[in-house]
């Protein structure tokens, strides 16, 4: 892999209320370039992963099993091309899903959402901060075959490490005014049991502390590459 210091990142966004935030804030902490593609925008198949250090998928409201919009399987392609070539994903909710696709794995429907600021069991010495970290998924990932699961949710999996790769099926790269932003569009509270000002008062309570756990987080996959 080529230095991560002189080498940007690749971030995969999909929509203009998911932006990188704190791994944004992360990387520039560290003095680490990064660039921001626009999945909606240009199809993830016109970028090589092997210009880029590693790369970086963000969450999404469309499911990572869909066929459409044509972005979500070729973004999937170009993950498992990055892990054909040795370049490190980190893939967060969405983007841990679409991981787990591009190994072989899989994505299940959840009976019920997953959604608020939720501890995680950490296995085995895994190194995933407890939390708690938001939760904010319909769908859950599955382990792929050859990887380890770091962590757990009460839905499932909450994080696997494959090599120099990483999944999460939470959020940590958001913070409060995102929170905010997504509980007043998304249809699916009610059926998590949850109103807005509930996520609200909890992203007030949770997301200060999430800031610095989710640094470390990023800090020792950085640290496993």
């Amino acid at each position: 892999m080529r230095e991560v210091s002189s080498t940007p990142a690749l971030i995969f966004q999909h929509g203009r209320l998911g932006p990188p935030v704190r791994v944004a804030e992360w990387l520039d902490a560290r003095g680490l370039p990064y660039v921001v593609h626009h999945a909606a925008e240009q199809s993830p198949a016109e970028v090589s992963p092997r210009d880029f250090a590693f790369v970086v998928s963000l969450g999404s409201q469309h499911s990572a099993t869909a066929a459409d919009p044509d972005w979500v399987p070729a973004e999937i392609a170009v993950l498992r091309g990055a892990v054909d070539a040795g370049v490190p994903v980190l893939g967060l909710c969405f983007g841990g899903q679409a991981l787990s696709l591009a190994l072989g794995g899989g994505v299940d429907v959840l009976g019920r959402p997953e959604i608020g600021w939720l501890p995680v069991e950490t296995l085995d010495g895994g190194g995933v901060p407890p939390g708690p970290w938001l939760m904010w998924h319909t769908e859950q990932m599955r382990v792929p075959p050859g990887a380890r699961e770091l962590a757990r949710s009460p839905a499932g999996p909450a994080a696997f490490g494959f090599g120099p790769h990483l999944a999460v099926q939470f959020h940590p790269e958001v913070d409060a005014e995102r929170v905010g932003a997504w509980a007043e569009q998304d249809e699916h509270l009610a059926a998590a049991g949850l109103t807005p000002k509930d996520l609200v008062a909890q992203s007030e309570v949770h997301a200060p502390a999430a800031r610095e756990q989710a640094f470390r987080l990023f800090d020792q996959w950085l640290e496993r590459m």
